[in-house]
């Protein structure tokens, strides 16, 4: 089975083809992040825009003649209400153009599916702990297989990787703030500044992430933000929030007899992150997506639209809607 996936949830215009699941045949991402570095982050309205002017170029570039098209996979959310639109009208012309089904898939689910889909289906281990860290998303999740899971934990506040962009912004860092700010903690010194991440008293597996980041602009004020003072201070800040998240999964998989971890979500390019989940869940096997595959992509959102429409082979209508707001259960 061939799919078309298409993503446009925030500020991102995406298309791809997957067969079967896992066969990335192309695989085309459009950034408008050029433009929202202007203000500092994400410009709802000029996203939007930015997916009507991208979205075709995309989807030419996406399509591979000679190639026939059998289902059609497009985020349903959660997302930007306007940049959901774009995409998901643009799914619905093309199912009614080619008289092909259409499937809504959770981009949320589909970060988590992203570290899945190198590996042939014999391979997947389950119950498994999944882990998806990105600038809109911030959770843990028991895994028993593809479209069931138990939420474990999130965050209360902030995610991590919008976090990281608000630090990054506190030392004069760019836009988007991560892939900076983890160069500036390479210099750095994590052990010069004693941060705590935040504690959630119901659940001891939430996060929060909104006290470590009013902590680095406290610490700020007194100090002179010369590069070694802003590089220990990413540094401090990186291990903190690195360290919170590995001791929260460390207890989560205390809680089932799990099997694996898989990871998705942008702040999965980091690094150090990758060091310190691989010393504290030894000996467990960890799976990290491509890293073509962290950042928003309409590859995984096509690789899980063959699986949910193998286990409930019917299209959504075309009536179906987008949805700002969708929790991965």
């Amino acid at each position: 089975m061939l799919v078309l996936g298409i993503e446009t949830t925030c500020d991102e215009t995406a298309a791809s083809l997957v067969r079967d699941g896992h066969e990335i045949l192309s695989n085309v991402v459009a950034s408008s992040a050029d433009i929202h570095a202007l203000y500092g982050g994400v410009f709802p309205e000029l996203a939007c825009r930015r997916h009507i002017d991208a979205l075709i170029p995309v989807l030419t570039q996406a399509l591979i003649p000679g190639e026939t098209i059998d289902l059609i996979a497009v985020s349903k959310g959660p997302g930007l209400i306007g940049a959901l639109l774009v995409g998901m009208q643009a799914a619905k012309g093309l199912s009614i153009a080619w008289h092909k089904p259409l499937i809504g898939i959770n981009h949320v689910e589909a970060h988590l599916y992203s570290a899945f889909i190198s590996f042939p289906q014999s391979d997947w281990l389950f119950p498994s702990l999944g882990i998806v860290l990105s600038g809109g998303h911030t959770f843990l999740v028991k895994i028993s297989g593809i479209g069931q899971y138990e939420l474990l934990g999130t965050t209360a506040d902030d995610a991590i990787g919008e976090a990281f962009d608000k630090v990054a912004t506190l030392l004069g860092l760019p836009y988007p703030g991560g892939p900076p700010l983890e160069m500036l903690a390479r210099k750095g010194d994590p052990t010069r500044f004693s941060f705590s991440p935040g504690k959630v008293k119901k659940n001891p597996l939430n996060f929060s992430l909104s006290g470590l980041k009013t902590a680095v602009f406290y610490a700020l004020q007194n100090l002179v933000l010369d590069e070694q003072n802003k590089a220990d201070l990413a540094a401090a800040f990186q291990e903190t929030a690195f360290t919170d998240v590995a001791s929260k999964a460390a207890i989560a998989i205390q809680r089932f007899p799990c099997r694996g971890v898989y990871l998705g979500g942008g702040v999965c390019n980091n690094q150090r992150l990758k060091e310190i989940l691989a010393d504290r869940l030894s000996p467990l096997p960890i799976f990290w997506p491509p890293p073509e595959l962290t950042l928003d992509n309409a590859a995984m959102i096509a690789g899980l639209g063959f699986h949910k429409f193998r286990q409930t082979p019917v299209s959504d209508p075309l009536d179906l809607d987008v949805q700002t707001r969708i929790p991965v259960v």
